[in-house]
């Protein structure tokens, strides 16, 4: 009412020449007016720039883009809490409207830090590209961004709950409680024999020694494929075929797992031929370099031909060569095994594998028999 009072004398007198429903709806209804409004503005600004198809970063359009929604919703709710006090009406309505209105900030104001998080996150991907070769501390810082953001999300929605619980009487001793350290202590004790909490605190573990990153190669339960996600209670790994396995994030640290791509993408792919003794192995040599240099896939670094081991029946060859990564080397061996093969089948048909029996002294066994 001090506020009403406050007004021009002009509008103050209109204001008292009306019934207190007519003036309280002209509030309402201009200031959701303006929310709207300013409303209609941002909305249009966020689908111009949704539907372009930019290929390169913009920190006006992520913000524009993240903060869009959020804002449409909070800036009436912002308006409306301020034209209030203009209000006339009994405090029995007046209070609950009021706390509707405050709930309700809350809630969009939360909103707002959650989607200011994920402008953060694009701007450190970007800085972060993973498109390319080399690509160890892009992963790295990854794998820590999007563990942290999932967290902060989590507290934050923990604190609105917490900070709507304290506005009402009636419950501001569990709000109080969730706060206070008495009560963040009896929270953790008593989810501390649970997986969830466990899971939740190895995800802070990989998160910072990072055992395994975002776009790690993993050879996991027998299933090769990359870390696609890591939330806060398990991991997603994007199979080669495009099946996706789903691990509780505890299961990498307390199980053997296989990760190609710890410090380094380079990885070392083997071909194993098996072949006859009678096999000219320069010739293997001489044609394996010949493939190799003509492929891009490559790198240039390692290209070894040994025998490795002697059967009774056939001799191993080994066939080393190095690629940028996995899917390279892949790509390299079945590459080398299928040209090999070729090149020994076309030239050298004797030295395929093969069984041998010997008999010996046949022409005596082939001698008919006389009789006297």
């Amino acid at each position: 009412m001090d506020i009403v009072n406050k007004l021009p004398p002009d509008l103050l007198e209109f204001s008292k020449q009306l019934p207190s429903f007519v003036w309280n709806l002209i509030i309402a209804v201009t200031a959701i007016f303006i929310g709207l409004l300013i409303k209609v503005v941002v909305t249009r600004l966020f689908k111009i720039y949704a539907e372009k198809k930019e290929t390169d970063y913009s920190l006006f359009r992520s913000v524009i883009v993240n903060l869009g929604k959020a804002i449409t919703y909070f800036i009436p709710l912002f308006l409306l809490n301020l034209f209030i006090p203009l209000m006339r009406m009994p405090k029995e309505y007046l209070t609950p409207l009021d706390k509707t209105i405050e709930i309700l900030l809350t809630i969009s104001f939360a909103g707002i830090l959650v989607r200011c998080i994920r402008i953060l996150e694009d701007y450190i991907y970007h800085s972060y590209d993973l498109n390319k070769a080399d690509n160890l501390v892009e992963r790295k810082v990854r794998t820590q961004i999007q563990f942290i953001r999932k967290f902060l999300v989590v507290v934050i929605i923990f604190v609105t709950i917490a900070i709507i619980l304290l506005s009402f009487d009636s419950m501001r001793k569990i709000g109080t409680g969730l706060l206070t350290g008495v009560g963040i202590g009896g929270i953790i004790i008593g989810f501390a024999a649970q997986s969830s909490l466990g899971n939740l605190l190895a995800g802070f573990q990989i998160a910072f020694t990072q055992p395994i990153r975002i776009d790690d190669v993993l050879v996991v339960e027998g299933e090769w494929g990359r870390v696609e996600e890591i939330t806060l209670t398990y991991v997603v790994l994007n199979i080669w075929d495009k099946r996706r396995l789903i691990l509780p994030i505890n299961y990498f640290i307390t199980k053997p797992f296989q990760n190609w791509t710890r410090t380094s993408s380079e990885i070392l792919g083997t071909v194993f031929l098996y072949v006859d003794y009678s096999i000219p192995l320069d010739v293997i040599r001489t044609e394996f370099e010949r493939l190799i240099n003509l492929s891009p896939l490559w790198d240039k670094k390692v290209q070894v031909v040994q025998v490795t081991d002697t059967k009774e029946n056939n001799i191993e060859v080994r066939v080393l060569m190095s690629a940028r990564n996995s899917s390279e080397a892949f790509d390299l061996r079945c590459y080398i095994r299928e040209n090999l093969v070729s090149y020994i089948q076309q030239n050298y048909p004797g030295s395929l594998p093969r069984i041998r029996n010997e008999i010996s002294n046949l022409e005596q066994y082939m001698q008919p028999k006389t009789t006297n």
